[in-house]
């Protein structure tokens, strides 16, 4: 199948919503208009149920198809923006002073209302399609909030896809591969605390500007030297704060920063060297160092047979030859990773085309994506639920 006409005779008023959202961004769990604007969407589209406040601030639309019983898939998106000052000049650049469309969540959340418009005119299939609006993507864990709701028995929901935007990737094209797609996440602060003095006298003091560099350096080395080198690890230190004066040394300093793995024995590796390279440090200097080390979000896990699946359907849409399905995993983290924990199901990529990467302040999502991602989300419910 290739793109639906519909999807495409629907393009101009899908990215209408989409410039309307990208207008009016909010953060995390905080997207009660956006919410709102897809609660009223979806009722008049004449889904037979919408239900909102999963996760907070999630809203679910339910379509009943007309061929009968079957089971429940559901499709997700991702509503939330990010704190970052928008520069792309664009006629739609947000409104909201800090706050931007940074990673296409727009765009996710325009595309699968197009899909869910479709779906809910045609109902050409047999089973429910839960479509799923979740708030709190980047950081909150939202997808996490919906589960922990009960949203999969709830709607009885057999198996969930998930889609996002991938910028340097054609439009047209698809990436997917088995297995881990994205990484586990984890946050870490590590104080550093002193004495402070003199800048002219150091030696009277313990320097935590100094301890706290080496311990920058030191953390390259879980990757470099404690993991095996076919395993993939990120430490990256993100925040340095120290000091207030040029002449004087101050009492403490942090630093903060994330890593990123794709297997959980890695992961309590790393874990396990910060907190020995601190301690270690720490001993060295005649500081005193502590560690806060949250994990977070996941490795997003795709099943095999789903997979596949999905594979195959973006093939029938874009051509199999424009279906990547063996990319390297991304080292992103993504909460969708919490629904395929909690059942069977794939997360695919979407190429943005030549457009700035994610998070930066001059990306926009590439509207001419969109009967595309619509044509994927129809065709992938339609299958999935066949009489």
């Amino acid at each position: 199948m290739p793109i639906l006409n519909r999807a495409a005779e629907m393009q101009e008023e899908v990215a209408g919503w989409r410039r309307h959202l990208h207008q009016t961004p909010e953060l995390n769990f905080d997207v009660f208009q956006t919410a709102d604007f897809v609660a009223e969407k979806l009722k008049a589209f004449g889904c037979d149920e919408v239900v909102r406040g999963l996760g907070k601030t999630g809203v679910v639309g339910i379509i009943r198809g007309r061929k009968g019983d079957g089971s429940t898939v559901g499709l997700r998106a991702d509503m939330d923006a990010l704190p970052i000052e928008e520069i792309t000049g664009k006629p739609w650049a947000s409104t909201v002073s800090g706050k931007m469309h940074a990673c296409g969540h727009d765009g996710h959340t325009a595309m699968l209302l197009g899909a869910a418009k479709y779906l809910a005119e045609t109902r050409n299939f047999a089973g429910t399609v839960a479509v799923i609006f979740q708030p709190a993507e980047e950081g909150g864990g939202g997808g996490n909030e919906m589960v922990k709701d009960g949203m999969m028995e709830r709607f009885g929901i057999a198996k969930v896809f998930g889609m996002h935007n991938m910028p340097g990737l054609p439009v047209g094209q698809f990436a997917i591969k088995p297995g881990p797609i994205m990484a586990a996440t984890a946050e870490f602060t590590i104080t550093v605390r002193g004495r402070g003095g003199h800048a002219a006298m150091p030696h009277g003091t313990i320097d935590p500007i100094v301890i706290t560099s080496q311990l920058v350096v030191a953390l390259q080395t879980i990757a470099s030297r404690s993991t095996d080198p076919v395993e993939a690890v990120v430490v990256s230190v993100t925040k340095f704060h120290a000091g207030d004066a040029y002449n004087v040394i101050p009492e403490s300093a942090q630093i903060a920063g994330t890593v990123r793995t794709l297997k959980k024995e890695v992961a309590r590796k790393s874990e396990e060297r910060i907190r020995a390279i601190c301690a270690g440090v720490a001993t060295a200097f005649g500081a005193v160092i502590e560690v806060d080390y949250d994990a977070n979000y996941p490795v997003t896990f795709n099943h095999a047979e789903e997979t596949v699946f999905a594979g195959d359907i973006a093939a029938g849409v874009a051509g199999d030859s424009h279906v990547h399905r063996a990319i390297q995993p991304v080292m992103g983290g993504e909460d969708f990773s919490y629904m395929l924990e909690a059942r069977p199901g794939a997360f695919i990529f979407i190429g943005n085309g030549d457009s700035a990467g994610l998070h930066h302040p001059a990306y926009d999502f590439n509207d001419e994506v969109i009967p595309h991602g619509m044509s994927y989300w129809v065709k992938l419910a339609e299958t999935a639920l066949a009489a």
